[in-house]
C-alpha cells in the first residue's frame, strides 16, 4: 500500500486537515505509521484525541519516530493515550 485508502468524504474540515497531514509527514516512515492509523481511525476520534494527534503532528518525525518504537518517551502533555493506540496499531499490510 502506498497511500490513503480512506476518502476525505463526510469528513469536517479539521479531519481532513488532520488526515491530509498524517499521510505527509516528510518520511515515508511516519506517512505509513500515521496515515494507516488516520485512514481507520480519524472517524471515530473524539476531541480530547484530536487534539492529541494535533499535538503529535507537531513533533519532528525522529523524534516521534523513536517514540513510537520505544527508543524515546515523548513529554506527557503531547503523548497519552492515543500515542499508545497508534503504537498498538498494525502498520504491515493485511493481505500480505
Amino acid at each position: 500500500m502506498t497511500g490513503t485508502t480512506r476518502s476525505s468524504s463526510g469528513l469536517d474540515d479539521r479531519r481532513k486537515r488532520l488526515l491530509f497531514r498524517c499521510w505527509h509527514r516528510g518520511t515515508r516512515e511516519m506517512d505509513l505509521i500515521l496515515g494507516r492509523f488516520a485512514d481507520a481511525e480519524i472517524g471515530n476520534l473524539s476531541e480530547p484525541e484530536l487534539i492529541e494527534l494535533e499535538r503529535l503532528l507537531e513533533v519532528n518525525d525522529p523524534d516521534l519516530y523513536a517514540a513510537i518504537t520505544g527508543d524515546k518517551v515523548l513529554p506527557a502533555d503531547v503523548a497519552g493515550a492515543l500515542l499508545a493506540r497508534i503504537k498498538a496499531y498494525p502498520i504491515a499490510d493485511r493481505d500480505a
